[in-house]
């Protein structure tokens, strides 16, 4: 049993004032999770198959008893101390069970998806570190999707006396009721018709797994209807020690129940179970407390280790705020709870696997944290994978993985899996490649219609009638993501299976009143966007993506031989972006063309999906001469997917820079927006749109004058891809400030909800700054640091591996060690940005001690090595490359 506080990476240290937005989220993908607040309170459970933001259920806290031989025991709840305001009208302050004692001093380090508390008080003779966790292991979505927060608490004993200390968890049974009703307090406004709090039971469970002792509660309820969200079951767990327990506190009159528990646990540290636990009554849920004890030793410690899991296997469409034409709401189901019989079955079978978890997950984290990368690009990209485990995601009971944009404090936000808001994230893709496969899998088999056609978003279940809406961003970026999905996989046969329905994407094109009706590789038709409404006329932000995908789908028609498709791709392409050059930069950067059709009844139906201009005299909610945030966003996934330059290089760089010059504000302090407010005052961001010229339209796109994350993180890498890195670096930095604890939460960048899904496009950051780019298919793996390249350390993902890369250049060699965490990476090609007039004269490969016979090819500032054949690289052996220049390089 582990005695000593854990070595956990610290990425970000908050207290004070900083910790009054924290809530740190414990969940695993497509589970649910709840969080963690500032003062390590238990808030925000959303595990019963639907966002659910200010359900705070009532008594759920830990609580410590802490003696020294010959002193009062003093009992704490292992929270810091309340901070005002004190909220609560007339009935004294509004936060549950405000009147006990907690801890007076906090600070919360945090690497997620670790978060390790430190409460202190001078008048407890212990210090208490808080240690919790749910495991994040990259390309590993199963053990990345347990339903189970992990909390461990070190007692610290800096004293000469040994101290008698016992842990309580109290954990309320309110299956059957949540508090979606009334934001932020506790209601027992039903979920569903029939389901109320009552009939709550809590039942002692036991095992011994694989030699490791468990001991819990079980919590059902006899009242809420079967195959219903709520029918699950919940479990508190104390791992590897004897506990003592309270199924229930007893009645509440006058509060008894409260100081039936306080006077119980502060008596001796141990749980005297009453003889009778009924089911609750009607209105109440059921109160359930382990209580485990330890002697801490004079400058030692202890650490008692405790579970909180769920079962909940009954998602509706509906249920969680998905479209569905299912009169009876849509059964989807859960993957997760597919796995185990119920609450208890998934801790005794994921307590024996607590160790591994934990090591594999710390893997991931240290690697990160480690990296040469600035601390904002790490927080950045670390925490907003919590996204991915939030209710922004799930994975339905066959596996499939799906997604709204966000979420609403009570429903999902903006239903579908929508392609032209998931286009600009690169966090799947990188750490869980199989949640993109399955992802570009619906969007191929399912929401791709005859035509070609690509239904925006999807409805659930299945194979129903499907959402009969176009975006022209977002089919495109499909095009691109299926190249990066085969370029990540190697998959060819994936590839051959899926090509039909690829090439129709791009075939949709060219119908008769479409986006590119002509064929002359630009969009000229009605396109509705990421925006939600439509451009009128040829406009970079359509008009990139379409490049992009003709290039990628020239590219991938090669591969499985349909020459003729690739070859009128390549033509259209190079057309097309001949003439956006030469037509749509005006010197400092790209703009829309505004064109109407002489009436709509000349464009596809589909390609409108309502919530735009219908006035094609005078159309509203155009962009026209603005400078807008993404309006390269193609040209950045190009650059990530290997696809090379899509327009001029020098033009791109010129509109980065004058996107930097004309809407990136150091101050937003009198800018006006009529729209969301996710910046303000003497916050930094990058705005939507400017129109330096003076000429913004009467009416805009509507979210012109906003600041979103996930613009900014694409953005800002795609500045550092042109060698623009401190003005990226100052974007991101700006987006960190504005999460900083004390502002926003660091761990739900919102835009249309929380946990915003475009957000993950800082992930992005990583391989950008690194230069590091691996193809499956070619088996070719290239390095080029963009920053700090003579002494750069990184992390690294692909498709079937993961893990470091630490690369040194002096004056006479560079050296560079690949290390492999997790899977395997198979090289036959390798590429090395090296100094610029260097030449190297000799190049050593080895995998572990074994050397590899290589070429080189050598050209100003990069060497290209190949090997005879393949080799693959697990954890047992490192790649290490050794490049000796010339004399005089």
């Amino acid at each position: 049993m582990q005695t000593e506080p854990s070595q956990w990476p610290s990425l970000t240290r908050y207290k004070g004032p900083y910790l009054q937005e924290i809530a740190f989220p414990l969940g695993g993908i497509g589970t649910g999770s709840f969080c963690l607040g500032g003062r390590a309170d238990f808030r925000d459970f959303e595990l019963f198959n639907c966002p659910d933001k200010g359900c705070n259920p009532p008594y759920t806290f830990f609580a410590m008893r802490a003696q020294r031989p010959g002193e009062p025991a003093v009992t704490r709840i292992l929270e810091g101390a309340l901070q005002p305001p004190f909220r609560g009208g007339g009935f004294g302050a509004g936060v549950p069970l405000a009147g006990l004692p907690r801890m007076r001093d906090i600070e919360l380090d945090a690497c997620y998806p670790f978060a390790r508390y430190t409460l202190g008080d001078p008048d407890v003779p212990l210090t208490v570190h808080l240690e919790a966790f749910n495991p994040l292991i990259p390309l590993d979505v199963d053990r990345s999707g347990l339903p189970v927060a992990i909390l461990r608490y070190v007692l610290v004993n800096p004293t000469g006396h040994p101290v008698q200390a016992s842990v309580a968890g109290s954990l309320y049974n309110f299956i059957g009721c949540d508090s979606s009703g009334r934001r932020g307090q506790w209601s027992s406004k039903p979920a569903e018709p029939g389901q109320l709090l009552g009939g709550n039971v809590n039942e002692l469970r036991r095992a011994t797994t694989k030699g490791l002792p468990l001991q819990g509660l079980l919590m059902r309820s006899q009242r809420v209807a079967p195959r219903t969200p709520q029918d699950g079951t919940m479990a508190l767990v104390a791992v590897g020690a004897e506990a003592t327990w309270r199924r229930s506190w007893g009645s509440r009159h006058w509060n008894r129940h409260i100081l039936n528990f306080w006077d119980d646990f502060s008596e001796d540290g141990c749980l005297d179970d009453p003889a009778d636990a009924p089911p609750s009554p009607e209105g109440e849920g059921q109160i359930g407390s382990l209580s485990v004890g330890a002697t801490v030793p004079p400058q030692g410690s202890v650490a008692l280790t405790f579970l909180i899991s769920w079962h909940f296997r009954h998602r509706t469409a509906a249920g969680c705020g998905w479209d569905t034409l299912d009169a009876e709401g849509g059964w989807v189901g859960n993957y997760y709870a597919s796995q185990y019989a119920d609450a208890w079955d998934a801790a005794v079978q994921i307590a024996p696997q607590l160790d591994a978890l934990e090591a594999e997950s710390l893997s991931f984290a240290r690697a990160l944290v480690a990296s040469s990368l600035s601390q904002d690009v790490k927080e950045a990209a670390l925490n907003n994978l919590s996204t991915l485990r939030s209710q922004t995601c799930f994975r339905t009971a066959d596996g499939r993985f799906f997604a709204f944009e966000g979420t609403e404090d009570d429903r999902g936000s903006c239903f579908g899996s929508c392609t032209h808001v998931w286009n600009y994230e690169q966090a799947t893709a990188s750490v869980f490649p199989a949640l993109a496969r399955s992802m570009r899998d619906s969007e191929l088999e399912e929401g791709t219609l005859p035509s070609g056609m690509n239904c925006f978003r999807l409805h659930l279940p299945l194979g129903g009638e499907p959402w009969k809406f176009a975006a022209a961003d977002g089919q495109m970026g499909v095009v691109m993501k299926c190249y990066r999905e085969w370029q990540l996989s190697g998959d060819g046969e994936w590839l051959k299976r899926q090509w039909p329905t690829i090439r129709s994407l791009v075939s949709y094109a060219w119908l008769p009143g479409g986006w590119d009706a002509d064929q002359d590789g630009v969009m000229e038709g009605v396109q509705h966007n990421t925006y939600d409404v439509e451009f009128f006329g040829p406009n970079p932000l359509s008009g990139i993506w379409y490049l992009g995908a003709l290039q990628a789908a020239a590219e991938m028609a090669g591969a499985v031989g349909d020459d003729e498709f690739s070859a009128r791709c390549r033509a259209l392409f190079r057309q097309g972006s001949a003439w956006i050059d030469a037509n749509l930069f005006n010197g400092e950067f790209y703009i829309q063309q505004v064109r109407t059709p002489a009436s709509l009844e000349e464009t596809l139906p589909e390609l409108r999906a309502g919530m735009g201009e219908t006035n094609l005299a005078d159309p509203e909610f155009q962009m026209g001469s603005g400078c807008l945030v993404d309006q390269l966003v193609g040209q950045y996934m190009a650059h990530l997917t290997g696809l090379g330059y899509l327009l001029s290089r020098d033009n791109i760089r010129t509109a980065l820079r004058s996107l930097f010059r004309y809407s990136f504000r150091r101050d937003l302090k009198g800018h006006w927006n009529n729209m969301r407010t996710y910046a303000l005052g003497e916050e930094a961001g990058l705005l939507m749109a400017s129109w330096p010229g003076g000429d913004k339209p009467r009416v805009p796109f509507p979210y012109w004058g906003e600041v979103m994350t996930g613009f900014e993180y694409q953005a800002a890498v795609h500045m550092v891809f042109e060698d623009m890195i401190e003005e990226g670096l100052e974007v991101i930095s700006a987006v960190r400030r504005r999460f900083d604890g004390q502002r926003r939460n660091p761990w739900n960048e919102n835009e249309a909800g929380h946990h915003y899904a475009r957000a993950m496009a800082s992930w992005a950051a990583i391989p950008a700054l690194s230069g590091m780019r691996y193809s499956a298919v070619s088996e070719r793996l290239e390095l080029a640091p963009r920053w700090r390249p003579h002494a750069f350390q990184g992390i690294w993902t692909t498709g079937s591996g993961w893990g470091t890369v630490q690369q040194s250049i002096g004056d006479s060699a560079q050296s560079v060690r690949w290390e492999v965490l997790g899977g395997a990476l198979t090289v036959q090609e390798m590429a090395y940005a090296t100094l610029p007039r260097a030449a190297a004269r000799q190049v050593t490969v080895d995998v572990g001690s074994e050397p590899v016979e290589n070429s080189h090819a050598w050209e100003a500032g990069k060497a290209t090595i190949t090997l005879p054949h393949s080799i693959q690289v697990t954890g047992k052996r490192d790649l290490n490359v050794c490049i000796n220049f010339e004399k005089g390089a």
